[in-house]
């Protein structure tokens, strides 16, 4: 869906995943008789995937899975030349299209919420910023002012602006466009969607104890295998390390979680360091000392989109959104260097509990 390489977080940014799954332990080969546990490792969005079903009977297949992600495809990849948002993004002015799954609308209403409430940090129009700042095909090109401010003459998701989108029960969508440089790229959320996806899924068949992981992007539903929440490690935010580690570990079950950075993804030009992170309303790479954040959601649309904002927002920002939203149900873990280049912590007030003692 992405490319070979994952770019997670188009929309103004390449999102490092900073999420591992750490669950079985010792009595791994005793419960192995209790439970009819299955892992299914797979490719999918220029990433990889991970499903983890823990139940007594069990019918999953792999080919399930990649037959969810096919049919996602077809409606959000920027890399398919006939899904429904590439030929949204071809059109010169308006366009009919039939999506029956009604995934583009889903991903369309959630990202215009978030694009409401965090008053246009989160973007979707913002993919030609991003492929002419050289992020999509890490590229090094820098932008003058003047070639930011003629792209922002374009880049706006705000309703009626520069475009309309009309939803049918059917599944037809009437696009239409005013400036047909107008382009949307939405993998700052979709892969959350996915993750959402499959979610559902499992539900339907029955399961109620999983853990799905796609690029980074994870759900966790009941127990793993030592009949436990899931613990999930968020990886120390540094550059060019060599193996991996892990700056803290959460416990948590019945939740969706997203960790979005830019601390491996950047380019140096004479000297200057370009973040992957574009703030939207300016349309250059933001300049705070926001190094990863981690939310937990209630769904991985959600905390996906609401990730790629904070780190636009930056750490006191951030903190304060997740206070004044409290309908959101949205809880931080933010990771930023402090003054000594040292890396610091602060959470939201809720998220200390998911903590591993």
């Amino acid at each position: 869906m992405f490319g070979v390489v994952k770019h997670k977080g188009l929309i103004w940014s390449v999102i490092i995943s900073s999420i591992l799954f750490t669950s079985c332990g010792e009595n791994e080969q005793k419960l192995e008789t209790l439970y009819n546990s299955i892992k299914i490792h797979g490719e999918t969005q220029g990433t990889t995937y991970t499903v983890i079903v823990v139940e007594k009977e069990n019918t999953l297949k792999k080919n399930e899975l990649d037959s969810l992600f096919s049919a996602f495809d077809k409606v959000l990849s920027t890399y398919l030349e006939e899904s429904i948002i590439s030929q949204f993004n071809r059109c010169q002015d308006s366009i009919v299209l039939v999506d029956k799954s009604h995934l583009f609308e889903r991903c369309y209403i959630t990202s215009q919420d978030i694009y409401s409430k965090t008053k246009g940090l989160f973007d979707p129009s913002v993919f030609p910023l991003v492929k002419n700042w050289g992020f999509m095909n890490n590229k090094i090109s820098p932008l003058t002012k003047k070639e930011v401010n003629d792209i922002l003459g374009y880049v706006s998701f705000e309703k009626d602006k520069h475009h309309t989108m009309v939803f049918s029960p059917e599944g037809k969508i009437l696009g239409n466009k005013y400036k047909a440089d107008f382009k949307l790229d939405m993998n700052a959320i979709a892969q959350g969607l996915s993750v959402d996806v499959v979610d559902e899924f499992l539900k339907n068949k029955g399961y109620s104890n999983y853990f799905i992981e796609i690029g980074g992007e994870v759900v966790v539903r009941g127990n793993n295998r030592e009949g436990n929440d899931w613990r999930i490690g968020v990886d120390v935010p540094k550059e060019n390390l060599t193996t991996r580690e892990l700056e803290n570990i959460i416990v948590i079950t019945e939740k969706a979680i997203a960790t979005s950075g830019n601390y491996r993804k950047f380019y140096m030009k004479d000297g200057v360091k370009y973040a992957h992170t574009l703030n939207p309303l300016t349309g250059f790479p933001v300049q705070h000392s926001l190094l990863s954040v981690t939310v937990i959601a209630e769904s991985c649309d959600l905390a996906d989109g609401y990730a790629t904002a904070f780190m636009v927002m930056g750490t006191e920002k951030t903190l304060s959104f997740v206070k004044s939203h409290p309908e959101e149900k949205l809880e931080v873990y933010l990771l930023f260097s402090g003054e000594g280049g040292e890396i610091e912590r602060v959470m939201s007030d809720g998220f200390k509990k998911y903590l591993e003692n």
